[in-house]
């Protein structure tokens, strides 16, 4: 035998042996039980999450809605005296009339079932809504001052038509009650109706 031959055996009998594998606790059974039962209970505490912030939508969506309808009667009030043509004059005054007499019923509802108070609401959502209601007010203003307020002011009564079909289809979504389904589905078809009388608008006609 030479010398590699020999060098070759000790290296042979020196080589440690593969160790025989474990099964660990990642395969055993009570493991497997263990990681089934909490992803069950994961699943179970998104869907009572999810459930959860449904059954508090209708109230926020209302409320936001219910202060959307009075801010835009505020500004409509601002603005219609100076509309120039007496038919969107007059289409206005069915809006106004319309969202008016939709607060009246959606206030007595929210303090109904929620004893709503306007005070009690949140900061943050009073904040966008005055953010949006300011925006709206600087636009309709420097159509005024520019001679163009008719056209801007269709144009933009007939985006807040738009926003507002989309609100009520949001309350809608997860309403339960009767009530405000009524208020809601009696609103829509006004906003419907009232809709193509400002998209349609033209300074020309």
């Amino acid at each position: 035998m030479d010398g590699q031959e020999y060098l070759n055996q000790i290296s042979a009998s020196t080589r440690p042996t593969n160790p025989p594998k474990s099964n660990g606790i990642f395969s055993s059974k009570f493991f497997l039980i263990g990681a089934i039962g909490l992803g069950t209970l994961i699943v179970i505490i998104i869907i009572g999450a999810i459930l959860g912030s449904n059954k508090g939508g209708e109230k926020e969506d209302s409320i936001k809605l219910f202060l959307h309808l009075n801010n835009t009667v505020e500004l409509i009030d601002e603005y219609q005296p100076s509309v120039e043509s007496s038919t969107l004059r007059s289409s206005s005054a069915s809006l106004k009339g319309s969202l008016s007499d939709t607060s009246k019923k959606m206030e007595e509802y929210l303090v109904a079932k929620y004893n709503f108070k306007e005070k009690d609401v949140d900061k943050k959502t009073l904040q966008q809504l005055t953010s949006e209601k300011e925006s709206l007010n600087e636009e309709l203003f420097e159509a005024k001052i520019n001679g163009i307020l008719d056209r801007i002011y269709a144009h933009k009564m007939s985006y807040e038509i738009q926003v507002f079909i989309a609100e009520n289809s949001k309350v809608l979504k997860v309403a339960k009650d009767d009530v405000i389904k009524e208020i809601l589905d009696t609103f829509n078809l006004s906003l419907e109706n009232l809709y193509d009388q400002f998209n349609d608008f033209s300074e020309g006609k």
